[in-house]
């Protein structure tokens, strides 16, 4: 009985060993960087970024400057003048913070259009992955490029060029 049930023990072991060995890893990151309408894509949102980001700058150094002249002059006006003043600030800086929100927040004019330049190129990235481990019979592939866990990975394992092969077919 005994011979029987380690028998069985070392027969499921080996059979999980034999599947945990069904699988392959790719570098996502390698694979979107070899594919040219990614960096253009990329440039392209960092290029939009930066130019949001300075109309951003602007308003808010317009509520700076307000506020500034305002302190400067500030002992000078009435009690109705500093709470209008006061109050154009206010709406200013949060006029400011809306367009920042806008532009820069989760459902802003950027992430709309990355969505638009990004994912139809992750698509095809995630399609070829998939296509590819159908093809060769893998059970599982593992993205290595940002998986802080992952602590080691046999270079036979790493199939990242043959997806970038297939991608550019």
């Amino acid at each position: 009985m005994k011979r029987m049930l380690l028998t069985i023990a070392l027969i499921l072991g080996l059979a999980s060993v034999a599947m945990a060995q069904n699988y392959a890893v790719v570098n996502s990151e390698k694979i979107f960087k070899s594919i040219e309408g990614y960096n253009t894509a990329i440039a392209e949102l960092d290029r939009l970024a930066n130019d949001y980001q300075a109309e951003v700058d602007r308003k808010f150094e317009e509520v700076e400057t307000l506020y500034n002249k305002y302190m400067e002059r500030r002992e000078q006006l009435n009690v109705a003048s500093q709470q209008a003043t006061e109050q154009k600030i206010l709406e200013m800086e949060q006029e400011a913070t809306q367009y920042q929100e806008s532009i820069f927040g989760t459902d802003g004019t950027l992430m709309k259009k990355r969505l638009e330049m990004i994912q139809p190129i992750q698509k095809a990235v995630f399609a070829a992955i998939e296509e590819y481990a159908k093809l060769k019979g893998f059970d599982m592939i593992i993205d290595i490029s940002q998986n802080a866990t992952m602590l080691y990975y046999s270079s036979k394992a790493d199939h990242t060029q043959a997806v970038i092969d297939m991608l550019k077919k």
